[in-house]
């Protein structure tokens, strides 16, 4: 009998699951959308009761051509949004419509910000892990908002505070356990090499939530373990019935969404390309891009999380940078021109509107006689921080900007204005590549991309032309599903490390080298990029002078 695992991917909007053979291949893929509210502005809830419903729907769908005994390890990822219960194991609401149904803080959600703010005046020690400043995207600031807002209706009775991806793990083993990733990266959890981890007393003192130290910090998590290792006794009697498999069945300490993809790929083969996974950059594309690094090294770069001791890769630390909009943006650049309507209703159905563009802008060079198609934007240039800066300058008040615009409205503008956005993404990521190699991350030799953005050969070509590097696209797209079916596999003892288990899982990838005459170009490009942000600060200077 052949042995299969599956990988449950929750993410933003939708649970995904995947049935996997042991070598990496996807047989079957299943998807279920997920609901969210957003009762006031800046506000996101989901439900757990939601969530695990759609799970059992897509796990039953990827197995139901299969035995139940077939399947030997199931593996979680999920967004890092906070998840609360009370002490019955019941949904507790965190939503001011007290609907206990919303009890799901979902990770976008920007509730927390004078949390974070006086969190941050602190200036705690702990804080060096994230960049130096606290993101209201994470755990702790949402906690204290709970405690200052919602005291009566949710704190006192809350029992557990879970990340999502662990509230998924205790509810398919019954078992109380954390994910060293999602505590590490979310909530100031301290790891080391030496196994001194634990939780700070005094940062928890300084934020205002000492009753969390209760109980041997029993409502966020006492037992933790790295992702991948075996989850309890597996699957319970009541989670196997409902997913459809068998009491038992092994589960893996889960791993949150992004990190998923980067251990999905960082042991993908290709060629002669090195294999040493400090010497890759993995870039997570979708409605933003994360920006994923290893080293045997903590290496603190400022403005760029961690470093995060065996939160993705076992025995290594991770640096997590990012771009807070990259498919969304070059979405938004996209349908706000004025020109996309009609050719929407030209091309219809039948090609994606962004490789229609690409088809435009190879036109385009032919008629002008432009070498490349790069070389199209010699006078357009775009700072692309619409939704701020997540890395490396952790600014979220940065705004965007377009310089070069003129009169012209047909779809030849809006060709040469997207392949400017995409040109201004990549040298965010060689923004990122910088600042990383000045932290004496200097070993990067490729790039890995995943996510809907790596199957646009335009985007993909530009990040290889801009770093100069080789850009490795796994041939098995789902990497976020492999990497949540590794932790699977590795709880059934498939493999005797992950290590082992993501550099045969990953598979093989494809190769997209850089072309060496783009990159000048875009060497010249990149110093007008980075002149673009010190002006935004300089007409911010001036207009704030009485």
């Amino acid at each position: 009998m052949k042995s299969y695992f599956i990988g449950v991917d929750v993410g933003t909007g939708s649970v995904r699951a995947a049935l996997v053979t042991r070598n990496g291949e996807l047989l079957h893929t299943s998807s279920k959308d997920t609901k969210t509210w957003s009762p006031k502005v800046g506000y996101f809830e989901q439900s757990t009761d939601d969530i695990w419903k759609a799970v059992c729907s897509v796990v039953k769908d990827v197995t139901k051509n299969v035995p139940s005994n077939a399947v030997k390890g199931i593996g979680f990822d999920a967004t890092c949004s906070l998840a609360v219960m009370d002490a019955e194991g019941n949904p507790l609401s965190v939503s001011p419509t007290g609907n206990n149904e919303q009890n799901v803080i979902l990770w976008l959600d920007h509730r927390a910000f004078d949390e974070a703010e006086f969190i941050n005046s602190l200036k705690h020690p702990v804080l060096k892990y994230v960049g130096g400043k606290i993101s209201l995207e994470m755990e702790t600031p949402k906690l204290l908002w709970l405690k200052r807002n919602m005291k009566e209706q949710c704190w006192n009775k809350a029992e557990y505070f879970f990340d999502l991806p662990d509230f998924l793990t205790w509810r398919a083993t019954g078992v109380d356990s954390r994910s060293l990733c999602s505590l590490v990266c979310k909530w100031t959890y301290e790891a080391h090499p030496n196994g001194n981890n634990g939780w700070s007393e005094d940062y928890f003192r300084q934020i205002g939530l000492s009753d969390l130290m209760e109980q041997n910090w029993k409502k966020i998590g006492s037992v933790v373990k790295e992702p991948g290792s075996p989850c309890g006794s597996g699957l319970s009697e009541q989670a196997a019935q409902e997913l459809g498999l068998q009491c038992g069945t092994p589960v893996g300490t889960s791993i949150i969404d992004a990190h998923a993809g980067g251990l999905g790929m960082i042991g993908c083969s290709a060629g002669s390309v090195c294999k040493e996974f400090q010497t890759r950059l993995s870039l997570i594309c979708g409605t933003s891009t994360c920006h994923m690094a290893v080293h045997k090294d903590a290496l603190f770069v400022e403005g760029v999380w961690g470093p995060y001791f065996s939160a993705m890769v076992p025995g290594y630390w991770l640096n997590e940078a990012g771009q807070s909009a990259t498919g969304k943006l070059i979405d938004h650049v996209i349908d706000s021109h004025p020109a996309t309507a009609q050719l929407k209703a030209k091309i219809g159905k039948n090609m994606h509107i962004q490789q229609y563009l690409n088809s435009v802008l190879e036109n385009m060079a032919k008629k002008k006689g432009v070498a490349s198609v790069s070389m199209l934007t010699s006078d357009i240039h775009v700072w692309p921080d619409f939704h701020g800066n997540r890395s490396p300058l952790a600014d979220p008040s940065l705004l965007g900007m377009i310089c070069g615009l003129t009169l012209a409205a047909d779809e030849e503008n809006l060709a040469l204005i997207y392949l400017a956005t995409i040109q201004a993404l990549a040298y965010g990521t060689l923004h990122i590549m910088h600042v990383l190699c000045a932290a004496n991350h200097s070993d990067i030799q490729s790039l890995l991309v995943c996510g809907g953005l790596s199957r646009n050969p335009l985007f993909v070509q530009t990040q290889a032309d801009v770093a100069n590097l080789p850009v490795l696209c796994p041939r098995e797209s789902e990497s976020v599903l492999i990497g949540a079916a590794i932790l699977g596999a590795c709880s059934a003892g498939a493999f005797p490390d992950v290590q082992t288990a993501l550099k045969v899982m990953g598979g093989e990838a494809d190769i997209v080298s850089p072309r060496h005459k783009e990159h000048r170009y875009h060497q010249k490009k990149y110093k007008v990029f980075l002149k673009m942000v010190e002006h935004q600060r300089e007409y911010r200077a001036i207009m704030s002078q009485d």
